[in-house]
């Protein structure tokens, strides 16, 4: 039963640049939605809150936090769930670490991360934490499926004002490399859950002398449910890291690696050791001994490795400097984060993900930046193959036809299989690291292996799941998205690979249930889906892409990057099955550096527009579920707001002295507030909001003068995980005409 007392809209807390932004506009929100009777509320799912949720056995009374995550994971089951979700931190290990260790800083006694548990308590903190990074949040927010695309208005302005994208020149020695054979894709088995099946399964390790451990007992399986299981072998990932390395020497291109280390919590941390480890082979080698007694996990990274060298006695820390710096320069070239800084791919697993990474790589015409602080081409690898071939496609493209371009480029929408968990995103809690060579299975409640793999020790194993109503219900909003829009859409399955090809199998069985008629579809494997797509788009024709999880994420980056510039202005809609809205906004990729920006300038080029429109949505939502006519009002002001803001120019740009995140708050109140003053469907709201769009309006200029005039200074948020409301709101509303205006 819903909940009478609830706020009609739940804006989620979370952290980095979104947060800084909600600052802001969230008051604004407030402002505007409190004459319609709109109440909106707040759950915090920011990493910091999570672990102070998860640690609250540590903490005084007052220092306490609610677990909302857990809230809000109850909520987007009830048919009135209305929530607005921003991006949220998917914690590496290094971001876990350093939240952990701003926290104490702050006087809250949690324990610190125990990297080797060695009491039953270390071991319940360790658990905690491990729930806490990575993918933590989007599997329980998603009861329902993907539906993003870009607004209409956004294309259209990125159509008249296109973005920069770098030349493409047939000579281009940028490629992605891949494994091909032993990784996840080719060791995929898959079986659909029949009757016999359904129930408890477990999840065992059998090792050659015949002795079983049980990994997890309690995988519930439910009849139509699709099942994976899957390794990759680290023999072969080795081989691979160490020829591609000496490849990218040898045709001296820069060398990246680009992951997902973040949403893949267990797998992907472990590639990227692997990846650390070899290219620095002689550093590793030589220093075993001493990188043994420091603790030194490759899967942290070099900037963990620099931190623990600095502890050593200043002879040997110069001794392995000297190595360190050795192997750098020996190496091939290193693709960068931060040239400037010396920060390489390889100094934090979550500094280079793929899904932004490599839009970002083809957009600049297929260079990344080198330690010399010059643009060059690179070596893509991406280890495991199930994905590779789809950046490796558009790459193809761009070499042979030049570079997209933003005026002329079609749309793709995409409609993702995301709802409980579906897919590779939903496998953290069961992968595992094998500890010696064995067998890996999953045995069904009766005792009869499901799925199982020979598997050597250090390989990373993983099952995962997908559950049949969910892809029920993505088929059904194919349909719908088809039929809406006029669309042809291709389902990215390929019959070759085991999950996708039980899939092709329901899709074919769930299909004839809808009215098809007239719906131009087809299935593709998604490397021919991508260069299908791709040569769609650069012919100006748009193509809806039907996904499963992890390509809906990388192509709801991928193509809006290159199409709008940043995926932050998407509309993403995820209607829950159960009937309540989940409207996320678009992550955009470079939140860190936006507040580095912010601190060291205070300007914040964030741009909110997908906050915007995800507003917009929840309010039209608003309206039609709780016949609230004033809500439709506000929300079709707020478009004509939208078109406004883009036409004039008004989102953030990019340095000191020019509009920031905040002067474009600014603008979209002022453009909302002259359309609901201009309208006249609702007189109460007509009236309440033509003084303020009149004071908004005569006090333009002395606003954006306010706005402004911080600009260039450090700013101090107080904390950059865990920052005080007051010293956020002192930093992000420093208009003291705008606040009196908007209250």
């Amino acid at each position: 039963m819903a909940d009478t007392n609830r706020p009609d809209i739940i804006y989620t807390k979370v952290d980095e640049a979104p947060e800084l932004a909600s600052a802001s506009f969230l008051p604004i929100i407030k402002a505007f939605a409190a004459p319609a009777g709109i109440s909106i509320g707040t759950k915090d799912i920011s990493l910091a809150g999570r672990i102070l949720s998860a640690m609250s056995s540590y903490l005084s009374d007052d220092q306490k936090q609610a677990d909302d995550l857990a809230e809000l994971g109850k909520l987007v089951t009830e048919p009135d769930a209305n929530v607005i979700k921003l991006p949220n931190i998917s914690a590496s290990q290094p971001q876990l670490n350093a939240a952990i260790k701003e926290l104490q800083a702050q006087g809250y006694k949690i324990p610190s991360y125990p990297d080797a548990p060695a009491t039953d308590e270390e071991k319940a903190i360790k658990a905690a934490y491990d729930a806490v990074k990575g993918s933590a949040v989007n599997p329980v927010l998603r009861e329902g499926n993907s539906d993003r695309r870009a607004p209409n208005a956004v294309k259209e302005f990125a159509k008249k004002n296109p973005h920069s994208m770098g030349a493409w020149a047939t000579t281009s020695k940028t490629r992605v490399a891949t494994m091909g054979k032993d990784d996840f894709a080719s060791n995929e088995t898959s079986v659909t859950i029949a009757a016999a099946s359904a129930g408890t399964a477990k999840i065992e390790f059998v090792a050659k002398d015949g002795s079983v451990t049980t990994l997890k007992d309690n995988l519930k399986l439910t009849e139509g449910d699709v099942l994976d299981a899957t390794f990759m072998s680290v023999k072969a990932l080795d081989a691979f890291l160490e020829k591609e390395i000496q490849a990218a020497k040898a045709e001296g291109v820069l060398f990246s690696v680009h992951l997902k280390a973040t949403m893949m919590k267990v797998s992907d941390p472990i590639i990227f050791g692997h990846v650390v480890k070899a290219f620095l082979k002689d550093v590793f080698a030589k220093h075993e001994a001493t990188f043994a007694e420091l603790g030194v996990n490759p899967d942290l990274g070099i900037g963990d490795l620099e931190a623990k060298i600095a502890t050593l006695a200043a002879d040997k820390a110069a001794e392995i400097k000297a190595d360190l710096k050795a192997a750098l320069d020996n190496g091939p070239a290193m693709y960068m984060v931060n040239s400037d800084k010396g920060i390489t791919n390889l100094h934090v697993s979550s500094d280079v993900i793929i899904d932004a990474s490599m839009p970002a790589l083809i957009r600049a015409g297929g260079k990344g930046w080198g330690p010399d602080g010059k643009e060059g081409d690179a070596v893509c690898v991406i280890p495991d193959s199930s994905y590779a071939g789809v950046y490796d496609a558009v790459i193809e493209h761009c070499k042979k036809n030049g570079a997209l371009d933003p005026a002329k480029m079609g749309t793709v929408p995409n409609v993702g299989l995301m709802a409980q968990k579906a897919e590779e995103y939903g496998s953290h809690p069961q992968t595992f690291k094998a500890k010696a060579d064995g067998t890996m299975r999953i045995v069904d409640a009766a005792g009869a292996t499901l799925l199982s793999h020979e598997v050597e020790g250090g390989d990373i194993w993983r099952a995962c799941l997908t559950k049949d109503a969910p892809i029920r219900d993505w088929v059904k909003l194919a349909v719908n998205r088809m039929r809406l829009s006029g669309m042809p859409g291709v389902f990215w399955l390929d019959a070759n690979r085991a999950h996708d090809a039980e899939l092709i199998k329901k899709v074919e069985a769930y299909l004839p249930e809808h009215d098809t008629s007239g719906l131009d579809y087809r299935i593709l494997a998604p490397t021919e889906a991508a260069a299908y797509t791709t040569a769609r788009i650069a012919k100006g024709e748009d193509t809806i892409s039907i996904t499963g999880n992890v390509l809906r994420d990388y192509l709801t980056d991928l193509y809006p990057i290159l199409e709008v510039g940043t995926s932050a202005k998407m509309l993403s809609i995820v209607p829950l099955m159960n009937g309540g809205g989940l409207f996320e906004t678009g992550a955009g990729g470079s939140a860190p550096k936006h507040v580095q920006q912010l601190m060291e300038e205070n300007y914040l080029r964030w741009d909110s527009l997908g906050e915007f429109c995800a507003l917009g949505a929840s309010l039209e939502h608003l309206a039609q579920v709780k016949g609230n006519g004033k809500a439709q009002v506000l929300a079709t002001a707020l478009d004509k707001a939208i078109e406004k803001l883009l036409d004039n120019n008004k989102s953030p740009q990019r340095k000191v002295g020019q509009l920031d995140n905040r002067g474009s708050h600014f603008y979209i109140a002022l453009y909302w507030a002259q359309e609901l003053a201009a309208q006249d469907k609702d007189g109460e709201l007509k009236a309440h909001f033509a003084p303020i769009a009149e004071a908004l309006t005569a006090g333009e200029d002395k606003i954006v003068a306010e706005l402004n005039a911080v600009q260039g200074k450090a700013a101090d948020t107080g904390g950059y995980y865990h920052a005080p409301q007051d010293k956020v709101s002192a930093v992000m509303r420093p208009s003291a005409t705008l606040n009196a205006i908007i209250g």
